[in-house]
């Protein structure tokens, strides 16, 4: 499942394409994704302007300056193609291109300027709505969520309030969107290991002083992924076709039995399923 740093990838991808442009045609190639598609998606979109592009936690935002707002998702598989006159366009550092397969193109957007985005999605998890943009923050997939984790409201107090007293284990917490929105099971294991905290010590037993720490590694594990393009796990790519390259930094994910990268450390990489995911981490050194 792309996380938020392969999320806020394609959304960059997408920007310079979707921001500000106005929708010419729309072609919904067929009624549902993961869920039906909503009533007069192709009449509501057709004419309108994308005012911005936005991303929540995982999700992709396009305010429309007729009042709605485009919410898309794209669950394991969906990703954009983005074709404009001059030629492909490639915002990213990668040129590892992934081909789609024309089958799978189930939504495509053409702008006034020329500009073709289509949407596909193999295994058709990924979805999208239009909810009034008044009521986007009061919908059940937002209501409830916490502060987005590379913005300011994401502080060491956060961590403090959420871990309080709480007898599951950090990564748990961390993995919880209403604790912080967005983080997925890769990164919070790449920052707990940095930070050098366990992911299965009871979180209120964590002292204080050492979620200042943890909240800036989060911080800066996200935008280092951001700034490489996320990290490529079976089918993700960027909007642009290029896959992402974090998985060569990666310290602990996915490296069961390597030995532990922290410099003194005589520590292997364990791997133990926690609440049906697998927690990587060094037994030594994360206390």
């Amino acid at each position: 499942m792309p996380e938020l740093p392969e999320v806020e990838t394609v959304r960059r991808g997408l920007e310079p394409t979707l921001s500000g442009a106005r929708l010419s045609r729309v072609r919904a190639n067929r009624p549902d994704l993961r869920f039906p598609l909503p009533e007069g998606f192709v009449q509501r979109l057709t004419g309108a302007r994308i005012l911005r592009l936005d991303r929540r936690a995982k999700y992709l935002l396009a305010p429309l300056d007729r009042g709605d707002t485009l919410v898309m998702h794209l669950g394991m598989t969906g990703r954009f193609e983005i074709a404009v006159p001059e030629g492909t366009i490639r915002p990213g550092d990668f040129a590892r291109e992934v081909k789609p397969d024309d089958k799978h193109a189930h939504v495509v957007f053409e702008t006034e300027d020329g500009a073709v985005v289509t949407y596909h999605d193999p295994r058709r998890f990924g979805f999208m709505d239009l909810i009034a943009t008044d009521q986007v923050d009061r919908h059940p997939w937002f209501s409830t969520m916490g502060p987005e984790p590379l913005g300011e409201g994401f502080t060491a107090q956060t961590l403090v309030r959420a871990f309080a007293n709480r007898k599951q284990g950090p990564k748990t917490l961390l993995l919880d969107q209403k604790t912080v929105a967005g983080l997925g099971n890769i990164y919070v294991c790449e920052a707990l290991h940095r930070a050098g905290i366990s992911p299965f010590k009871p979180s209120g037993m964590i002292a204080g002083k050492r979620l200042g720490p943890l909240t800036t590694i989060i911080k800066e594990v996200l935008a280092e992924a951001v700034e490489v393009g996320g990290s490529t796990l079976k089918d993700f790519a960027a909007a642009d076709g290029a896959l992402g390259y974090f998985q060569h930094r990666f310290r602990v994910y996915d490296r069961e039995g390597e030995a532990c990268p922290t410099r003194g450390c005589k520590g292997v990489i364990a791997r133990e399923v926690q609440a049906g995911r697998s927690t990587f981490y060094c037994p030594v050194c994360q206390v």
